[in-house]
């Protein structure tokens, strides 16, 4: 048996002398309140946004409006949203270090979205790698929302002069536009908006699937054992490990030659926190089995604690009702602050 670190838990903060919000640089995360969340959203955003609550002004907001994007219902939306609010809260997010909320309760987001479209080229969003992978070659019949996808973005990430956002490489070119975005506007109306950099990590920012290591885990995939759910019970996971594809060999190292076993090797060290050469050498002489077996044994162990809140948060859904309307009210103050000086500089109204 491997023993994992408790990832759920959140270290207490000595209020007394935390830095405060305006000193730190800001981050600003969304994430889509769509379908089942698995470990690979977990181990490529959440726990490092859990991990870095105290070193920045964090805004964490679930981007209802992008789902828009794609074909919804409003029972799935809604419950969508509370689950996803339970599955942040249960992994760590700390609602006293951070703002917590809902994108389409800052109305904001959509002015500024509007605003932002007169300084983005047409162009640019036609040849946005997202959009023509969505839209797959039909872009004629998708929704405009899909098109404007990057605009939303942009105005989530510039209304709170945020300085880093973190993201996959596959959203790099988004956070690119962002910028270019806001430097045009600084450009035609003077200094505004703040640059955002990307913040993308090496290790971790994109957890393959367990069944095809050249594809990331998603979980809209039609394979149910590509991806392991934050809500598989221990019997699940350990099934889904053990029949996890593994490359030719029975060596447990990570190279390019072999791209399932450094999959497997990532999660490992994601949740041990044990370097992958520590790992590796390890199991050296002992086969897949073993490493499988113990791999399994850290997956469980390390998402028992977040599956435990997790079940008592969705039994008590007005805790996270209370901590989004919070948020919102904070977000809200912080936005209402940069939408004066937009349309100050702008000339909207009377002025």
């Amino acid at each position: 048996m491997v023993t994992a670190r408790a990832t759920g838990d959140v270290a207490s903060t000595d209020r007394s002398i935390a830095v405060s919000p305006s000193a730190r640089q800001k981050v600003f995360s969304g994430i889509q309140p769509t379908g089942n969340f698995h470990l690979g959203n977990y181990l490529g955003a959440i726990k490092n946004w859990v991990g870095q609550q105290s070193e920045f002004d964090n805004i964490f907001c679930i981007v209802d409006l992008h789902a828009l994007s794609q074909p919804t219902t409003k029972d799935s939306l809604r419950a969508n949203i509370l689950g996803l609010a339970n599955v942040l809260l249960a992994s760590g997010l700390d609602p006293a270090q951070s703002i917590i909320f809902v994108q389409s309760d800052v109305r904001e987001h959509t002015e500024l979205c509007w605003l932002l479209s007169s300084v983005t080229q047409y162009g640019e969003l036609r040849r946005m790698t997202q959009f023509k992978d969505k839209s797959g070659g039909k872009d004629e019949q998708v929704s405009a929302a899909l098109l404007f996808y990057p605009v939303l973005q942009a105005a989530d990430i510039l209304l709170y002069d945020t300085n880093r956002v973190p993201v996959g490489e596959d959203q790099k070119q988004h956070i690119e536009l962002t910028r270019d975005i806001a430097a045009r506007f600084n450009a035609r109306y003077g200094e505004t908006f703040v640059l955002p950099q990307p913040d993308i990590k090496t290790v971790g920012a994109r957890v393959m699937s367990l069944e095809d290591p050249t594809r990331k885990m998603s979980k809209s995939d039609a394979n149910p054992n590509a991806a392991i759910a934050l809500t598989d019970d221990a019997e699940t996971i350990r099934r889904k490990i053990r029949r996890a594809v593994t490359d030719s060999g029975s060596e447990v190292i990570a190279s390019a030659e072999k791209p399932s076993l450094t999959n497997l090797l990532t999660i490992y060290s994601l949740l041990s926190g044990d370097p992958i050469t520590s790992i590796e050498a390890r199991y050296a002489g002992k086969g897949y089995g073993a490493f499988k077996s113990d791999l399994a044994d850290i997956v469980v162990s390390s998402l028992a604690p977040i599956q435990t809140r997790l079940r008592e948060l969705n039994e008590a859904p007005d805790v996270a009702r209370s901590i989004l309307e919070d948020g919102a009210e904070r977000a809200r103050n912080r936005a209402a602050i940069k939408m004066a000086q937009v349309r100050d500089r702008m000339g909207l109204g009377l002025g």
